[in-house]
Parts: C-alpha cells; structure tokens; sequence
C-alpha cells in the first residue's frame, strides 16, 4: 500500500484496502484529464473520492439509527396509552417535553454551542418558534389527545396520512408538481383509510379524537416542510434546533395543560413513564433523527418513518389488546403501500 494509500484509510477510519485503491484509481484518472500535471487535480479529487466514500459509509449507519428511532417513537404510543389512565392529556404532553428539554438545555447552552445560539438572525429564532409551536405543541399535543379518545391504531393510521398532506401542500408551498405514481399514490392510500373505517360510524365519544387527530396531521405536515428546510440550511447545530423548538413547544404545552386540565398527583409509576418518554424517547431520539437529516435524503427520512404504521399495530397488539379484523388490516396495507408510492419521487 502507497504512503497516500494509507493516509486515506486512516482518514476514513476503515481498513477495506480494495474500497480505497478503487478510489485512488478512478480519482488519478480523472485528475490527468481534468489537468495535465496532475498533481493538483489529483489530490483536489481524491480528496472529494474520501468524502463521497464517507457518505457512503455513514448512510447504511443512519438508516440503522433512524429505524432504531421508529422504534422507540413507536413504543411511545402504547405507553402514552397506559400513561392516559391517570395523567391528563395536555398536562401529560406538557410534562414529558418539559422534561426532555431540561434534559437537552445543558448540550444547548454547552460553550461550544452559544456562540450559534447568540449568533442566530432574527429569521432563524422565528423559524424555530414556529418548528416548536407545530412541531410540539400542536403536533404532539393532538397525539396526546387523539390517543385519549381513540386507539393506537386508528392514530396511527390517521397520523400516517401526513405524508400525502406534505406532497399536496408542496404543490402550493414548493411548487413541486406531483408525479402520476403520487397521485395514484394517493388515491390508494385514501382507499385504505376508508376501507379500515368502512362503514364510516363515528361513536359520538371518538369525534374531539377525530378532530384533534385532523388538526395534528396538518401541523404535522407544515412542520415537516418547516423542519426539513431548517436542518437542510445546516447552519444551526441539530442540538440546537431539538432543543430550542422543543422548550417553546414544551412550554405552551404545560402552561395549557395545568391551565385547562390541572395537574394531577402522580404515582411512581407515572413518574417513570414520563421519565422514560422524556429522557429515552424525546431527548434522545429526537436528537439522533435531526442528526439523520443530514444524511439521508426527505424521502428516505419519510420511507423510514413511515415504518411506524406496521410497528405501532403489532406493540398495540401485544400490549394493548387492540385487534383488528381482515378488512381492517387490508386497509392499513392499503394505506401504507400508498404512502410509499407517494414517496417514491425523483430528487
């Protein structure tokens, strides 16, 4: 191995030689063309060939912690559930992201990130105002709502309609023009909803869910736009944009939830959900996504997250007693497969 061999692969941090010599080889070739001497253009190529290798190495790992992020979002969902017997929605949404942004406010106001806060414009801080006002507390507020007053399930399911609400308002806010796959897409995915709730019967007791679930899907979508466009920018430290929309979220949330709901006394038991929601399945998690963000591409990130739909059905299954009958598992296929092929876009 040549000495520029090595340098490269201990750059990288891999010991896969052929992936490298590969490099080097395609990389020297291009160089001659692009410049006669060779040597400049060489080592401005292999240079950009050690990041291109980079990108390919860290994707497969955000995959994996995106996945892993499904996941625990997922089991928030059966305990947000268990944790709704005793704890009152809004108040309990207000006290998990509370949590969780203490948790967060140490990283934030650590020194090495001030210096980004205090040097943020004034567009900047409106934008994660309104990322924490959607994303937070609307979003999750609804969550917290919708699961008090209908099952995981159906949430889950509603929920997943975000993604063809974030395709048809890039019409309008993106000016991106659906392809014929997406509007069939969405289509299928509308069928899908309506064969799982087909005979369409609301019990009066399930509307303020039904209502509540609406409102949370469209912020849901807004947020979505609004998130990508921050994290795409790559200005502001992930840590920074979790932890300042999430204090304005967690903030309103509590303020209305002791407003309108009061706050209730709380066994250990519900103090340890709430704990583990906040610090495990906010703080963390939501932290490791935005780090995904910038590696994967919107539709990747949208794919993987789609994932939920089959993973909340299964934990609400197991541990919730939630069953479904054969109509009603065709419709969630239904509905995820169009959501898929509302995804598959041309970047």
């Amino acid at each position: 191995m040549s000495r520029a061999e090595a340098r490269y692969v201990t750059v990288d941090g891999l010991r896969d030689y052929s992936i490298f010599t590969e490099v080097e080889r395609g990389w020297r070739a291009l160089a001659q063309r692009v410049e006669p001497a060779g040597k400049i253009g060489y080592n401005r190529l292999v240079t950009l060939g050690v990041v291109i290798m980079k990108r390919r190495v860290a994707h497969p790992r955000a995959v994996a912690q995106a996945l892993f992020v499904t996941f625990l979002w997922s089991t928030s969902w059966v305990l947000i559930k268990i944790g709704l017997e005793d704890i009152p929605a809004l108040t309990f949404a207000g006290l998990r992201y509370s949590l969780a942004f203490l948790c967060l406010l140490p990283v934030a106001l650590s020194s090495r990130r001030r210096s980004g806060i205090r040097g943020m414009s004034r567009r900047k801080w409106a934008e994660l105002i309104a990322l924490g006002l959607l994303f937070y507390a609307i979003t999750q507020g609804a969550i917290f709502v919708s699961l008090a007053y209908l099952p995981a399930m159906t949430v889950s399911l509603l929920w997943n309609f975000t993604t063809v609400v974030v395709a048809l308002l890039g019409v309008f806010l993106l000016a991106e023009r659906p392809t014929t796959l997406q509007w069939s897409g969405v289509g299928v995915n509308l069928s899908g909803i309506l064969m799982y709730f087909f005979p369409v019967w609301i019990p009066l007791g399930q509307a303020v869910g039904l209502v509540a679930a609406t409102v949370g899907v469209l912020a849901n979508a807004v947020s979505s736009i609004l998130g990508r466009h921050i994290n795409r920018e790559g200005d502001i430290h992930p840590s920074v944009v979790t932890t300042v929309s999430m204090g304005v979220g967690a903030v309103t949330l509590l303020v209305a939830g002791i407003t309108t709901q009061g706050l209730p006394s709380l066994s250990l038991a519900n103090w340890l959900i709430i704990g583990w929601l906040a610090v495990v399945n906010t703080a963390f998690a939501f932290t490791l996504w935005n780090y995904t963000l910038r590696v994967l591409s919107a539709m990747q990130s949208s794919i993987i997250n789609s994932t939920m739909l089959a993973q909340i059905a299964v934990l609400a299954w197991l541990f919730l007693g939630e069953h479904l009958t054969g109509q009603q598992v065709i419709g969630l296929i239904l509905a995820g497969l169009g959501t898929l092929m509302v995804q598959l876009r041309r970047e």
